[in-house]
């Protein structure tokens, strides 16, 4: 952001001045917006500045909100000599309103303004402090005064008053790039960001110091940030790669599907795995679905899925259904004794089976963990793998607090490194390949912590990949589909089962089309 706040300024001829007063606008724009208000006239509010841009959008949202009529308490925290350029110039604008104005009250450090600011109610609070310049490699730093008596005043008022906390850009100590948060930090209800969203938002304390986030446009075009290292998807994303049946189809051209997964010994079964991956691949409109599992196992399947195809687990016979196969999910409940293992080591090894999409989730990952990564995937052309932390650190060798608190920056390095698509499942989910943005997925919710989602979503994803859409994004938009059918299952979240998730894809399908036509 800072390198496109320069371009903007001198590429684009677009003056530092004018960058301002629009970040000052939008935020007057979306203030009003969130807190609902016919008029400001009566309202009044607390602005609280630093001394870098971050304060200037503070003043010149100040001076917007005299303009309508509101009442505002401007803290300063730090020396007015401090203040450089514009940020001085938007000061100094105020303190000659001041003498008009007898609804501004403008204080020079935080200990003039503690005995005025303390017990007023205010309509809501402005964080205007600190904006993306805050540098934290992990959580936790301790802030300085004046920085931490700035943030600690507006918490402070917030936690007495319950007025709204907006913070412009990022809440005040918290890191844009990572999530992580010093202490103390600002705990915002509403965020306004300026020209595009920062990834420390879905990161690490990030969802929970930010609250609603609106991105404010203030005139800093897209090409400046191109290429972006990351991008959100959401609805429109999900439609795209979604690929409708042509009239004139038939079964075998609308992604044919081979899912070897489930098992049964003596003490334990998990059909149940492969029938929630096959239910799921026909619901998200795969053509034609084959399972491969212990035959004994197909009056089962048979009954659950009535439109699957049941083969054994011949490698032969398996071999040959992967080369009628679009593409191939191998995992979920497949098993993790020798049996299962050695299948997967065989199947690995099979270049039929490797020159197709593969998914590979559950025990799949954990034979991998077992007979080595790089070597079992050095044949794979377009692989997905799908980890829970989990799985993932297993696969890695990394602790699961070291994955969490940089999933993004795991998850691109092992994609690099074997060449692979990797979707991390997390809050955000993290899709990455070796190439390309990386993409995050935010939708769904607590909904999906249950058994057998997981399972869910990789028949939505081998489903999606067998239709024609590239790994990549056939699990991206998988994940937003997921997510979506979960939030869609249930009005209390935590009712919701894997089954019903995959009652809900239809639906959460088909309202996009629907608000497309």
């Amino acid at each position: 952001m800072q390198r496109a706040d320069k371009a903007a300024i001198e590429q684009l001829h677009i003056g530092e001045t004018r960058l301002m007063e629009l970040a000052g606008r939008e935020c007057l724009r979306i203030v009003g917006e969130t807190l609902q208000l016919e008029s400001f006239s009566g309202s009044s509010f607390l602005v609280v500045c630093g001394k870098g841009n971050n304060g200037g959008d503070g003043f010149v949202l100040a001076r917007h909100l005299l303009n309508m009529q509101a009442s505002v308490d401007l803290v300063l925290l730090y020396p007015e000599s401090l203040l450089k350029g514009v940020n001085r110039e938007g000061l100094t604008i105020l303190e000659a309103y001041q003498k008009h104005e007898t609804s501004l009250r403008i204080f020079k450090s935080h200990d003039e303004a503690l005995p005025f600011v303390a017990e007023t109610s205010y309509n809501a609070l402005i964080d205007a402090i600190t904006g993306t310049g805050l540098r934290l490699d992990e959580p936790g730093l301790a802030l300085v005064s004046p920085l931490s008596d700035g943030i600690e005043l507006i918490n402070t008022i917030r936690d007495r008053t319950n007025a709204l906390t907006i913070a412009i850009d990022l809440p005040s100590g918290l890191d844009a790039t990572t999530g992580f948060s010093a202490t103390p930090v600002i705990r915002a209800d509403v965020t306004v960001t300026m020209a595009f969203l920062k990834r420390g938002f879905y990161l690490n304390e990030g969802p929970e110091c930010c609250g609603e986030v609106h991105v404010a446009e203030i005139s800093i075009p897209r090409f400046l940030v191109e290429p972006s290292s990351c991008l959100l998807t959401d609805s429109e994303f999900a439609a795209e790669h979604f690929l409708l049946r042509e009239s004139a189809s038939a079964k075998h051209t609308n992604g044919k599907v081979l899912i070897i997964a489930g098992s049964q010994t003596g003490q334990s079964s998990m059909v149940g795995a492969a029938i929630l991956s096959a239910k799921a691949a026909l619901k998200t409109g795969a053509g034609y679905v084959c399972i491969s599992l212990p035959i004994s196992l197909a009056a089962v399947i048979h009954i659950a899925v009535p439109e699957a195809i049941v083969i054994g687990r011949d490698i032969a016979t398996i071999a040959e259904h992967a080369r009628w196969a679009d593409a191939i999910l191998i995992g979920c409940g497949l098993g993790r004794d020798e049996t299962a293992i050695e299948l997967v080591r065989e199947l690995l090894s099979n270049s039929i089976v490797t020159s197709k999409k593969l998914i590979l989730d559950a025990d799949a990952l954990y034979a991998l963990s077992v007979i080595g990564t790089a070597e079992s995937l050095s044949q794979c052309h377009d692989v997905v793998l799908t980890p829970h932390y989990g799985e993932f650190s297993r696969l890695t060798a990394r602790p699961i607090e070291e994955i969490a608190a940089d999933p993004i920056g795991c998850a691109e390095s092992f994609a690099a490194l074997h060449q692979v698509t990797v979707l991390l499942k997390g809050s955000p989910t993290v899709i990455t390949r070796a190439e390309g943005p990386t993409l995050l997925n935010t939708s769904g919710t607590e909904a999906l912590a249950t058994a057998g989602s997981g399972d869910v979503l990789s028949g939505m994803i081998v489903a999606l990949a067998a239709k024609g859409a590239s790994p990549v994004n056939a699990a991206a938009a998988a994940a937003w589909f997921h997510g979506r059918a979960g939030d869609l299952a249930s009005n209390v979240a935590s009712l919701v089962s894997a089954g019903m998730i995959v009652d809900s894809i239809h639906q959460a399908i088909e309202e996009i089309f629907e608000q497309e036509e």
